[in-house]
């Protein structure tokens, strides 16, 4: 979300449950000379304009507004390109419980979503790491929905699969890129779908398009994105769910 514009100029329907995702938490120090944390996540986004108060105002005047953070390593922090490195599975856990019930408690939000996308870990730990800091926070009350935002590379899949396998169960959505595929016709589009819907079974895919002027990739709004989501969904394939990707402007790349 650019910095110009704040949660209360986003136009919000009332016959719709509306997501916001603000991004991004990273368990970095800051941009900086950035290391990892392991497990102790940090605000990158625009705090001082996107603030406790804001997010209050917003799900007062909403009662069907709910806000997640996106926690994530992205491409890089500052100059230096980030990973998912746990120094192990206990340690991590335990520090990525306190630090982001701290966030969640102090910003009033529902919900996390993760979009890790580089790694220094086998599946089986990104699986466990993550799928145990999402059952306990649920547990716990403090979120109620947890989401995942792979999409289709041999790397990044491998990772969400093992998490899906072991603990799919405690994810609501999948709010899978499909923005990151080439640029597609409508058949490609319900085609990558019905490819997820069997790689995420019995889960709740999410389709998907950017909002980047620049992004070629996926199939967009005017190209008949809406139109595949009504095949879709006249297959009984569809959810009442959708999401929208966009490009952050908080400095990181």
């Amino acid at each position: 979300m650019s910095s110009s514009i704040k949660l209360s100029d986003v136009p919000v329907s009332s016959n719709v449950e509306f997501h916001f995702i603000i991004a991004f938490a990273i368990d970095y120090t800051g941009l900086e000379n950035p290391s990892p944390t392991n497990g102790k996540f940090n605000a990158f986004w625009a705090s001082s304009h996107v603030t406790p108060e804001e997010i209050a105002s917003v799900k007062d005047k909403h009662s069907n507004v709910k806000v997640a953070v996106s926690w994530v390593e992205i491409y890089s922090v500052g100059s230096k390109k980030a990973f998912f490195e746990p120094k192990s599975i206990d340690s991590w856990v335990q520090n990525a419980i306190s630090s982001l019930t701290s966030m969640v408690k102090q910003y009033n939000l529902d919900g996390i979503d993760i979009d890790y996308e580089h790694f220094k870990s086998d599946p089986h730990t990104f699986a466990e790491c993550v799928g145990r800091l999402i059952t306990t926070l649920k547990k716990s009350r403090t979120i109620s929905f947890a989401s995942i935002a792979p999409y289709d590379d041999g790397e990044v899949q491998s990772h969400y699969l093992a998490l899906w396998k072991k603990h799919g169960h405690a994810i609501d959505h999948v709010n899978f890129q499909f923005y990151a595929y080439e640029r597609s016709s409508v058949s490609q589009f319900v085609k990558h779908f019905d490819e997820q819907v069997s790689n995420y079974g019995g889960g709740q895919i999410l389709a998907s398009f950017s909002t980047d002027d620049e992004s070629e990739g996926g199939l967009g709004p005017d190209d008949g994105f809406f139109e595949a989501c009504r095949e879709l969904k006249d297959k009984e394939k569809l959810g009442a769910k959708m999401s929208i990707g966009w490009l952050d402007s908080t400095g990181l790349e």
